[in-house]
């Protein structure tokens, strides 16, 4: 299940760095695992089964995956308090975004949290509503110093 249409998908795989490609599948494969209720084997499965993937970060994609998946109670408690709403309040593509970006935060330190959100906001604009992005933006400006105080401090100064 794409998100956007396939001539459109083929267009936007190329243009793109294979990090961001895997950010954008692991959204997809998120919001499949959040509406379908699918595994994380289900979901690579069908992945597979896609054309015009484009060149895209495997082991990353992967990995984000299967890190939300796993961890979504933890992801889910360290955004509660940043939320303006419910969580089952926020649009699917909203939440399936700020559970990718908790998770690249908490769990993917190498990923300077600028780049995470950054990235996440990017996911929204390309996947979600009309101003979900600012929503986006909003909660990880107030998650990233809890979670990566030591980085945020230093870029402070």
């Amino acid at each position: 299940m794409s998100l956007i249409p396939e001539a459109a998908a083929a267009k936007n795989a190329v243009q793109k760095s294979p990090r961001h490609r895997a950010r954008e599948l692991a959204l997809q494969g998120v919001y499949q695992w959040r509406v379908s209720g699918s595994d994380a084997t289900e979901i690579e499965a069908h992945l597979l089964g896609e054309k015009n993937l484009g060149r895209y970060d495997k082991p990353m994609y992967s990995k984000l995956l299967r890190g939300v998946l796993a961890n979504q109670e933890e992801l889910q408690i360290l955004l509660t308090p940043y939320l303006d709403r419910a969580l089952d309040e926020l649009s699917t593509v909203e939440f399936s975004v700020l559970l990718l970006a908790a998770f690249e935060l908490a769990h993917q330190l190498d990923v300077p949290y600028k780049v995470v959100i950054n990235e996440a906001v990017e996911l929204a604009k390309t996947f979600g509503g009309t101003d979900g992005h600012k929503y986006v933006n909003g909660v990880l400006d107030k998650l990233a110093p809890k979670v990566r105080a030591v980085e945020f401090a230093n870029n402070r100064k």
